[in-house]
């Protein structure tokens, strides 16, 4: 059984400092808060260098030794290719900006950058010798723990709220995840999740709720430093919900710092939320490090509309510390930037992804985003998933063609 070189030393509580051990299984700590994986970096740097990933695949997994799999046959492989950084010239001139980029994690297996962080967390149950899985989503996460789940022969508990967009739903149950809906949000998911854990014998993999998702979502920072040449851009917009990725990416640039492998400038993190759910917002224009829970969550943006944030002081540190901060925007100005961008660009974002770029527009006539910055737009999904209005038109081949209709359509 082939072992991979990782530099594992404990997990640590990101709320008190206290230190757990390795190689063991763990939820949140005693104080309720997430988990952090820490490494021996100084071994780390020693072991590898920058020129060591020139040969291996494209694929998250060539980051291994920043990860804490041990054993390569618990990774489970469906396809974790690098997700390609598109310019968007047409809106970078429309908007009188500096560069605008977008990391369009759409093409990662089952359709979204909820699989680097599933990836890992279900290769680590697999290794730590998990039967049973389950977890509470508002969509493509309970589709990636049920399609890595299903090829690790891990049985799966989904929960959505009702409203969850179909396909996801359909698409979780096809891949093996046993499937419900109720009649809430998706912390009302969780709560059934946290209070079965007993009774079901499964394991929570909730937000947050386990250590290993974040190093998942941390492959993104580490990805899109190499594909900037070990850089980062001058800001990152990130849609935000239960924020894993802002927060693994803010590890994975402190990490790459410790290594020597990039300097000491950092991204100025933005966490973008929908007007009809932002705690994370209200939490940071009131200074505060906890975010209250939100009363009648709603937005089109249906991944991103999570109420309560177990690592919000996580997302809220991260941003402030990198001199960012949190926005909201209108379901209306999502709208807009979703079909503007595929019009425009050729690039169907999800409801998620062009959120960043409504917040993008908004911040740039607000000034909070500099019109000579280096922007990167985070689409986490592939637009195919979500409804899109209908706008065709049709022809009665009955009839002869009437080309100047068709002309003025």
């Amino acid at each position: 059984m082939e072992e991979i070189q990782t530099f594992v030393t404990h997990l640590e509580c990101s709320y008190t400092g206290k230190i757990y051990p390795a190689d063991q299984l763990h939820g949140l700590s005693e104080a309720g808060k997430p988990l952090l994986v820490k490494y021996d970096l100084d071994a780390l740097a020693k072991a590898i260098d920058k020129e060591d990933l020139e040969g291996r695949l494209p694929e998250f997994w060539r980051y291994r030794e920043f990860l804490p799999v041990r054993k390569a046959s618990n990774i489970i492989r469906l396809g974790e290719l690098m997700t390609p950084i598109l310019p968007a010239e047409k809106l970078q001139n429309e908007y009188g900006c500096g560069e605008i980029l977008i990391k369009d994690e759409g093409r990662l297996p089952t359709g979204s950058f909820k699989a680097r962080g599933l990836a890992l967390a279900v290769a680590m149950a697999k290794e730590l010798g998990v039967k049973r899985m389950a977890m509470p989503t508002n969509g493509n996460a309970g589709a990636a723990l049920a399609a890595y789940c299903s090829a690790a022969d891990i049985e799966t508990y989904v929960f959505c709220p009702e409203d969850t967009p179909k396909v996801n739903i359909e698409e979780i149950a096809f891949q093996g995840g046993k499937t419900f809906l109720a009649n809430g949000y998706i912390n009302d998911c969780g709560r059934i999740v946290g209070e079965g854990k007993e009774v079901m014998n499964w394991f929570d993999a909730s937000t947050l709720k386990e250590p290993y998702r974040i190093e998942g979502k941390k492959t993104m920072g580490l990805e899109l430093a190499e594909q900037l040449d070990w850089d980062v851009p001058d800001v990152i917009l990130y849609p935000t919900g239960g924020g894993t990725g802002l927060i693994g990416m803010w590890k994975a640039f402190n990490e790459l710092e410790a290594i020597g492998w990039i300097g000491p400038k950092r991204p100025r993190m933005v966490a973008v939320q929908a007007e009809g759910c932002a705690p994370i917002v209200k939490a940071f224009d009131e200074g505060t490090r906890h975010a209250e829970p939100w009363v009648d969550a709603h937005t089109i943006a249906s991944g991103i509309r999570v109420p309560v944030a177990v690592g919000d002081f996580l997302i809220l540190d991260a941003v402030r510390e990198s001199n960012g901060f949190a926005v909201a925007v209108s379901d209306e100005s999502i709208f807009e930037a979703h079909q503007e961008c595929a019009r425009k660009e050729g690039i169907l974002l999800c409801p998620e992804g062009a959120a960043t770029l409504a917040a993008l527009k908004q911040e740039l006539a607000s000034g909070r985003i500099k019109a000579d910055e280096q922007v990167m737009l985070f689409n986490c999904a592939t637009g195919l998933k979500y409804p899109m209005p209908s706008t065709h038109h049709k022809i009665d081949l009955g009839k002869p063609i009437d080309y100047d209709f068709i002309r003025d359509c």
